[in-house]
């Protein structure tokens, strides 16, 4: 759980450099810019996606209330 959570923190992290460092450059703004866009909007899924047990969500997709 920590190694994931150090990994996508580095994706966030990484797209957020990515975006601004999109501003400074003269050619193909707008696919670094995407890129980053793309690696912060994955990093956040794959960490809302994750299961775990301080939320007590590991059946809320299937309909059943939590506890």
């Amino acid at each position: 759980m920590i190694l994931s959570f150090i990994f996508f923190m580095i994706l966030f992290l990484g797209g957020i450099y990515l975006m601004g460092l999109a501003q400074t450059l003269e050619d193909f703004q707008a696919i670094i810019f995407c890129g980053g866009l793309l690696l912060t909007t994955l990093s956040l899924a794959f960490m809302m996606r994750q299961g775990g047990t301080a939320t007590k969500r590991s059946n809320n997709w299937a309909g059943k209330a939590t506890d």
